[in-house]
């Protein structure tokens, strides 16, 4: 799991410092100052500080979490990010429900009830000048419902690992990478209006693949992998070959990815 990058914040009180001292000094005549014509240089700090930082001030900087299974046997996950990133994966150490990093000041939503955990992330839940990527890691060891949307932000789920129930992931304008799992007893569905589509389906499962694409999107399948049953429904050559259309033979995976005007990636 990424670890976010502490940085000393000495930039901005230096800075704060510095225009403090031009105005007092120019308050008293003692500097003759006109800042009215420098104050686009605020604009180009903030810019700086978002690229640097993510964030606009150190203090609304990404924090790690972390919260403790107990005895949950089952979890679902919402998020809604708004125009923050989101990346999604498994956590490597066993002891935890779900453990990562979030906006300072801010926890995820936990509701259990039937040993069943409910987890919210919502943008609208934190600082909106925080914007910082999300990174959330799940336990491995029971099964998942995931459900990821965004307006502007990415979503990367890289769902190797886990075990998982259904997922959805969808974004307007930003794009979608969804990893597989080995199976799935639910629909896999990867949406974007606007941004692109990348599908990766483990070597060995089984899966179809049912692209809703318009005249304006574009479809790339690995030729080598999928093989088109009908038009818009591919299949992965392994499972073709085993005997696709029989119903007692379901696929590993059943999976739905769409995109108004992006590309669609399937590998």
């Amino acid at each position: 799991m990424r670890t976010p990058v502490q940085r000393t914040p000495l930039l901005w009180p230096l800075l704060l410092m510095a225009v403090a001292v031009a105005l007092l000094l120019n308050n008293f005549m003692l500097l003759d100052l006109d800042l009215a014509p420098y104050w686009p240089v605020l604009l180009i700090l903030l810019g700086a500080m978002v690229l640097v930082r993510g964030d606009i001030a150190p203090s609304w900087d990404a924090h790690t979490f972390g919260i403790t299974r107990g005895s949950v046997e089952s979890g679902a996950i919402e998020i809604e990010s708004g125009e923050i990133d989101v990346q999604l994966q498994a956590l490597r150490k066993a002891g935890r429900l779900v453990a990562g990093q979030y906006t300072a000041r801010s926890r995820p939503n936990l509701a259990v009830r039937n040993n069943r955990a409910r987890l919210t992330m919502h943008r609208g839940q934190t600082w909106w000048l925080s914007w910082a990527d999300w990174d959330v890691g799940l336990a491995q060891d029971l099964p998942w419902q995931i459900l990821m949307s965004s307006h502007l932000g990415l979503l990367e789920a890289d769902l190797r690992g886990l075990t998982v129930e259904r997922a959805y992931l969808a974004s307007g304008l930003g794009d979608v990478t969804l990893t597989c799992p080995e199976r799935c007893a639910g629909d896999l569905v990867a949406r974007s209006t606007l941004g692109d589509v990348r599908v990766t389906v483990p070597p060995r499962s089984t899966a179809l693949v049912r692209v809703q694409a318009s005249p304006f999107a574009r479809v790339r399948m690995d030729q080598k992998r999928f093989v088109e049953l009908e038009p818009g429904l591919y299949a992965t050559r392994n499972y073709a070959v085993r005997g696709d259309g029989d119903s007692s033979h379901q696929p590993d995976l059943t999976i739905t990815v769409g995109t108004t005007f992006g590309t669609v990636i399937c590998n």
